[in-house]
């Protein structure tokens, strides 16, 4: 496979698991697929991209993984997420949901003080989004941290 058809698999899949993401009566099977699609977009990514892409991937798999409940893997990708960010000297929207990815997933791992940590990094990291529309996105998403479960 050459690097276009990599890039043109990882759009299609990061796609494909954001419309699993947002379906509210997703099926089992369709969880299954989510996971999956999540870690073949961030596969695909590594090959055709840059840093930037691989740091969403890593980023949208850890979403994947709060959305189901699972904390480990969720953590470990939101920290593979925020690695990459900052090897990488990616800033502005990036940093701030690498941020964000690291207190949603520090909040079900149970860690008060780490999700406290997070959460003011990242609320720094995007009162610096450059977008306005960007910024709003990226606060709306932020403040749904709140409204999950333990």
């Amino acid at each position: 496979m050459d690097q276009t058809v990599h890039r043109q698999m990882g759009i299609e899949l990061f796609n494909l698991t954001w419309d699993l993401m947002e379906k509210p009566d997703r099926t089992q099977a369709e969880t299954d697929r989510m996971i999956n699609a999540a870690h073949a977009s961030r596969y695909h990514w590594e090959i055709a991209s840059e840093a930037v892409n691989i740091a969403r991937g890593e980023w949208q798999i850890s979403r994947v993984y709060s959305v189901v409940g699972r904390a480990e893997p969720c953590l470990y990708h939101a920290e593979r997420c925020l690695q990459v960010t900052l090897e990488n000297n990616l800033v502005d929207f990036d940093l701030a949901f690498a941020y964000e990815a690291m207190a949603r997933a520090c909040h079900p791992a149970g860690d008060p003080m780490e999700t406290a940590r997070f959460m003011t990094l990242a609320e720094d990291a995007g009162g610096k989004i450059q977008s306005q529309e960007d910024r709003d996105y990226f606060f709306r998403e932020l403040n749904t941290i709140e409204a999950e479960p333990d």
